[in-house]
């Protein structure tokens, strides 16, 4: 990848019905991929064994971690700890950059 500002928002579209992804990094230790999710799409409740911070780009999203809903908005972010059953809904269409960290 070239050592240059890069603008996250136009790395991935969205496309309608969709989710949409695209990795940026993907190294031994952890990735960072950027994901748009069309309106009304998501990822079904599933649990991973790595850390993993979620920071939301554009739009609006529900991510629910073990039980407990949390709505975010642009340049909020929250942790998905290891292990622990999380999910994300599309409130509006939204684009989120995942950064998780393995150990």
């Amino acid at each position: 990848m070239p050592e240059e500002a890069l603008q996250l928002l136009d790395l991935v579209n969205y496309q309608d019905g969709s989710v949409v992804s695209h990795t940026i990094i993907k190294k031994e230790l952890g990735s960072v991929t950027l994901f748009a999710f069309d309106q009304g799409q998501g990822l079904s409740e599933h649990t991973a064994p790595f850390d993993a911070l979620v920071n939301i780009l554009d739009g609006e999203a529900e991510i629910v971690i073990a039980g407990k809903p949390h709505r975010l908005k642009v340049n909020q972010a929250i942790l998905m700890p290891a292990n622990k059953p999380h999910s994300l809904n599309a409130i509006k269409r939204f684009k989120m950059m995942l950064v998780m960290i393995k150990q």
